[in-house]
C-alpha cells in the first residue's frame, strides 16, 4: 500500500484505504486500521469523468450524510497499473489492477500447455507500464524437466520460479518474492494461480477450478481481480485468467524497449529509426545471430510489431 493509503483514519471518520475487490457497483475497501468496508462511488466522481475505479486504487472514503453507508469521495493518482486491451476486439483499455510493484506471470508445464508468445505479451505489457516481472512455471509435477525455450528468458534476467502447488516445490522462494510487496498474479486460466496462493497462504482459501479436458483450457474461477492482504506483509492480487491478451496504447516504435534483452543493442543500430526487421546494420538482428537474443523472442517481437503497426493504420 502506498504511504497515502497507509495514513490513519482521522477524527471526522474520513479515511484512506485500498480497493480490494468489487462487483455491481459495491466495492470492498481496506482501511489503514485493518477494517474492510463496503462502499459505493460518489455520483460526483462519475459526473466529473474520474478514471474508472480498479482494484488496487488508493481512495478516500467518507460516511454518507444519511445512514451508516460509506462512499468513495476521491481516487488518488495511480503510481502504476496493469492494463490490457478491452477484450472481444473492442476499442480502449481495461485496467486489471492499479498500484502494483510487480507482476508474477504464471504458466503451467502442462494442462494447459504453455505458449511462450502469450507469455511475451504479458511481459511486454509489464515493461510498457514500467512494472517489474517474474516468471512462474507451475505444475512441475507434470513434467520431467523445464522446457528449452525457458532459457531465452534467462538472457534478459527475468527471475524464474519452478513450482508445484501440489508437491509444494519452490513455494518458499516464491513466498519470499511476495513478501512486503504488492504483487499481481497473472496468466492464462487453469495454470494454478489460486492454487499457488492457497498453498503458500492456506488461510486465504481462494477458489480453485478444474481444467476442461476438451479444450485443455482452464475454467474461469476468478471472475474479477481481487486483492488479498498477506499475513506477513504486502498484498497479492489474484487476477482473472486471460484467454486473450492485447497490448494497448503502445507505440510500435517503443516495442523494442519492452523486450529487455534488446535494450543494450538498440542504440547501436546504423539507423536511429531501425525497426530491427530488414534494415542493414541492425545490432539487434546481429545479437540474435550471436545468440545474445533468443530466436523465439525475436520472432515474438516481429509478430507483435506487425500487429501494432497494423493497428496504427486502422481508422478510429
Amino acid at each position: 500500500m502506498s504511504p497515502d493509503a497507509a495514513s490513519t483514519m482521522n477524527v471526522t471518520g474520513e479515511g484512506r484505504g485500498v480497493v480490494l475487490n468489487g462487483t455491481g457497483g459495491i466495492w470492498n475497501v481496506r482501511t489503514s486500521d485493518g477494517a474492510t468496508r463496503e462502499v459505493s462511488i460518489r455520483g460526483r466522481l462519475k459526473q466529473e469523468g474520474a478514471e474508472k475505479l480498479a482494484v488496487g486504487d488508493d481512495v478516500r472514503i467518507e460516511p454518507e450524510e444519511r445512514g451508516d453507508s460509506w462512499a468513495i469521495a476521491e481516487i488518488y493518482p495511480r503510481r502504476s497499473r496493469l492494463a490490457r486491451r478491452a477484450p472481444g476486439g473492442a476499442r480502449g483499455e481495461r485496467v486489471v489492477v492499479a498500484n502494483i510493484d510487480q507482476v508474477i506471470v504464471v504458466f503451467a508445464f502442462a494442462k494447459p500447455e504453455p505458449h511462450p508468445r502469450m507469455l511475451d505479451r504479458f511481459l511486454v505489457i509489464a515493461a510498457a507500464n514500467d512494472i517489474s516481472a517474474r516468471i512462474v512455471l507451475n505444475k512441475y509435477d507434470l513434467a520431467d524437466a523445464p522446457p528449452p525455450w525457458l532459457d531465452e528468458y534467462r538472457i534478459p534476467g527475468y527471475p524464474i520460479h519452478i513450482t508445484s502447488a501440489r508437491e509444494r516445490i519452490g513455494l518458499e522462494e516464491l513466498a519470499a518474492a511476495l513478501h512486503e510487496t504488492v504483487s499481481a498474479l497473472s496468466g492464462p486460466s487453469g495454470v494454478g494461480k489460486s492454487s499457488l496462493i492457497n498453498a503458500i497462504y492456506p488461510g486465504l482459501n481462494l477458489r480453485v477450478g478444474a481444467i476442461s479436458e476438451s479444450v485443455n483450457k482452464g475454467r474461469h474461477t476468478t471472475v474479477g481481480a481481487a486483492m488479498h492482504p498477506l499475513p506477513d506483509g504486502g498484498f497479492v492480487v489474484d487476477t482473472p485468467g486471460l484467454r486473450e491478451i492485447g497490448v494497448w496504447n503502445l507505440d510500435a516504435n517503443d516495442l523494442d524497449a519492452c523486450f529487455l534483452e534488446f535494450r543494450p543493442f538498440i542504440g547501436e543500430c546504423r539507423f536511429g529509426d531501425c525497426r530491427h526487421v530488414q534494415e542493414p546494420g541492425c545490432a539487434v538482428r546481429g545479437a540474435v545471430a550471436e545468440k545474445l537474443i533468443g530466436a523465439s523472442r525475436y520472432d515474438s517481437y516481429c509478430k507483435l510489431l506487425g500487429e501494432l503497426e497494423a493497428g496504427e493504420k486502422e481508422p478510429w
